[in-house]
């Protein structure tokens, strides 16, 4: 039996991820319809000494998802498979818009979330997504146990009783294709969310006591400016106070991304107008608290396109962190338009999260889709690095296996895990023979 035999019909050979600065055109795309589709069609790739690459929705910024021969997508494994209490199997396939939109119907959650929910569940813990809380650390952590196929094409199901499962949690497909996910879930629960702009000074002095006292917090600092947009989420019994249908719409779709866009066009065209506008738009900003779904909170709208950097580094070391990008930014030949966002997180001892051992500080750096951006984020790199920060697996980066041998206490088990999971590199591409060697 061939591949074509067991797969649904090719999609388009030809590829680009989200924000369009990564593109590939693959011999040959299969949409397998089961687990042992999947098997099948990775022991006649391996056989035949090809290459392999699964791919979820195409929200990384760097090259992770690329594949120029056999590409896999799993748009037909998205279905849930099972529900024990609060853990929750879905397949891997599955996009988080449709998981939360789930688990909603049978009164359970996901403790922690990114702010987009486009990504596969597959795609969202293989590369260390996260969301931002002291009690929370990667999504990854709410992950109980696996369904992988392997470099041989064998079928492993493994649990944290496995000595290899913190090496799949956040695996950055270079152990497998996973073809389901266990999730342990909590009972739905609502939000309080309270944002509102205030000075960059003010929002720094009072970090540590917010991050105390509430369970999720971050903020966005707007370059060129002193103005931040603070946000704080935190559990509440009831939904007292929801936010209009107008305000919802005015605030996250019409602001946020079609005057958003509008202006980062203008910016584009002419960078003088950026710190005009940066300035304009911090004195826009207005206060508003309301409450939610959890995951109506935690995720927003993003139609505007942008290249991204993200960087781990101790929570202690932010303020150093941050105090560098003014000086960064006032350097560079253009203008930077997004505006940095800043996330934290609780230690977790999942081998390659981001979060490994130790509270975390996430800082993301932006710049609108076809705009320059490398000399910004090599800069903001330079200064991560030498803070003993470690670069998102799903975002920019330029790091490579030396250096990151050196951010990660259990990176040589990661590469022994590989060698028993993948040991010809079916699955290996550009990007993982960088970041782990050839």
């Amino acid at each position: 039996m061939t591949t074509s035999d067991i797969s649904a019909p090719a999609r388009s050979t030809r590829w680009r991820n989200w924000a369009g600065n990564q593109r590939a055109v693959a011999r040959e795309v299969r949409t397998p319809g089961s687990v042992e589709e999947v098997a099948a069609l990775v022991k006649e790739a391996a056989a035949g000494g090809r290459r392999v690459k699964a791919v979820g929705s195409s929200h990384s910024f760097n090259s992770i998802a690329v594949a120029d021969d056999l590409r896999v997508q799993l748009p037909r494994l998205a279905s849930p498979v099972s529900v024990d209490g609060h853990l929750v199997t879905v397949q891997a396939g599955m996009v988080l818009s449709v998981l939360n939109a789930y688990l909603a119907t049978i009164g359970l959650a996901v403790p922690t979330l990114g702010d987009i929910d486009a990504q596969t569940v597959a795609g969202a813990i293989s590369t260390g997504t996260h969301g931002t809380g002291m009690g929370h650390s990667t999504i990854a952590s709410c992950v109980e146990a696996v369904t992988i196929v392997t470099g041989s094409g064998d079928i492993r199901h493994l649990d944290k009783s496995d000595d290899a499962f913190p090496a799949v949690q956040v695996g950055i497909g270079a152990l497998g294709i996973l073809v389901d996910v266990t999730l342990r879930c909590v009972d739905a629960f609502l939000l309080r969310a309270d944002e509102r702009p205030m000075p960059l000074a003010d929002t720094l002095a009072g970090l540590d006591d917010w991050l105390a006292a509430e369970d999720h917090v971050e903020f966005f600092w707007y370059p060129h400016t002193q103005g931040t947009q603070l946000k704080r989420n935190s559990v509440v019994p009831v939904s007292d106070q929801p936010l209009s249908r107008f305000r919802g719409w005015l605030d996250d779709e019409f602001l946020s991304n079609s005057v958003f866009q509008a202006v980062c066009r203008l910016g584009a065209r002419l960078p003088a107008a950026v710190p005009p506008t940066n300035a304009l738009a911090v004195r826009a900003l207005t206060a508003r608290t309301y409450t939610a779904r959890s995951d109506k909170v935690f995720c927003t709208p993003r139609r505007v396109r942008f290249n991204e950097m993200e960087y781990e580094v101790p929570r202690a070391a932010t303020p150093e962190a941050l105090a560098a990008l003014p000086k960064i930014i006032d350097g560079l030949p253009f203008r930077v338009q997004f505006p940095v966002e800043v996330r934290f997180t609780g230690p977790d001892d999942i081998w390659l999260s981001h979060g490994y051992g130790r509270e975390s500080a996430y800082i993301a750096v932006q710049q609108f889709a076809g705009s320059p951006y490398e000399p910004y984020f090599r800069a903001f790199e330079a200064v991560c690095e030498s803070l003993g920060g470690r670069p998102h697996w799903g975002k920019q980066h330029y790091r490579n296996a030396e250096s990151l041998r050196t951010a990660y206490p259990r990176f040589d088990d990661f590469l022994a895990a590989r060698e028993s999971f993948d040991p010809a590199r079916v699955f290996a591409n550009e990007y993982l023979d960088r970041v782990l060697g050839p």
